[in-house]
């Protein structure tokens, strides 16, 4: 993730002990129909990338957080058959390959602000054979986001936590019917929490999905009037 600050042991493993489930305060979530070719949720093809990553944290204490639940990551895409992806918050390319698991054919842009971080997941991303099909952009976010052309058909948060307008942005990048998928809500505090609560949770923009890594990363889908 970018910018992090360095953090105490409460938010040791990406934060993993930050809060409960998220309520469900908004819509009932919709469950996808899981196909026979899906992953096991115990595999996890990219498991290298996410051990560099951890690896790489605890050496330099910086904030490149790993995703912890990959898997799911795999899943929804593969349910979603998204050609077009964007990611903000890459650090060393871990969910990015997992985005771009699947499918030959899907394309994804991811963010990161960090330089280093930069260099590194491109080459853990030429490591797994997806450097043709995972572009990692260097900036910040709304920098990045503000020469994107809109389309995406799925749009993964893994940033710190994430900023009001950095999600309407994404919104206005994704298809009608295109899909947010949201970590570290739980880290928003104050009127930035309540804000996020209100968008996410606004059915007239965002319909409720079943969530990920054990309740803790949104997922929403687009909803166009």
């Amino acid at each position: 993730m970018p910018g992090l600050p360095r953090v105490g042991p409460a938010l040791a493993m990406r934060c993993s002990r930050y809060g409960q489930a998220e309520p469900d305060t908004a819509l009932q979530p919709v469950r996808y129909k899981m196909s026979r070719t899906l992953p096991n949720p115990n595999d996890d093809p990219y498991g290298s990338v996410q051990h560099a990553t951890r690896a790489h944290r605890l050496q330099h204490g910086c904030g490149a957080y790993t995703f912890e639940d990959g898997p799911g990551l795999i899943r929804l895409q593969i349910e979603l058959r998204a050609q077009r992806v964007l990611e903000l918050g890459t650090a060393l390319g871990y969910s990015a390959c997992c985005l771009a698991h699947g499918s030959s054919t899907v394309e994804v842009d991811t963010i990161e602000s960090d330089a280093q971080h930069v260099a590194l997941a491109r080459d853990q991303i030429a490591r797994c054979g997806l450097a043709g099909r995972v572009t990692v952009h260097l900036g910040r976010f709304e920098e990045v986001l503000s020469t994107l052309s809109k389309g995406y058909e799925l749009a993964f948060f893994d940033g710190f936590a994430p900023p009001l307008y950095v999600i309407r942005r994404v919104r206005e990048l994704l298809k009608d019917s295109g899909v947010l998928v949201c970590a570290n809500l739980q880290l928003a505090s104050g009127s930035a929490a309540r804000e996020l609560t209100a968008e996410l949770d606004d059915p007239r923009r965002w319909q409720r999905l079943t969530s990920i890594e054990h309740g803790r990363t949104a997922v929403r889908r687009k909803v166009c009037a």
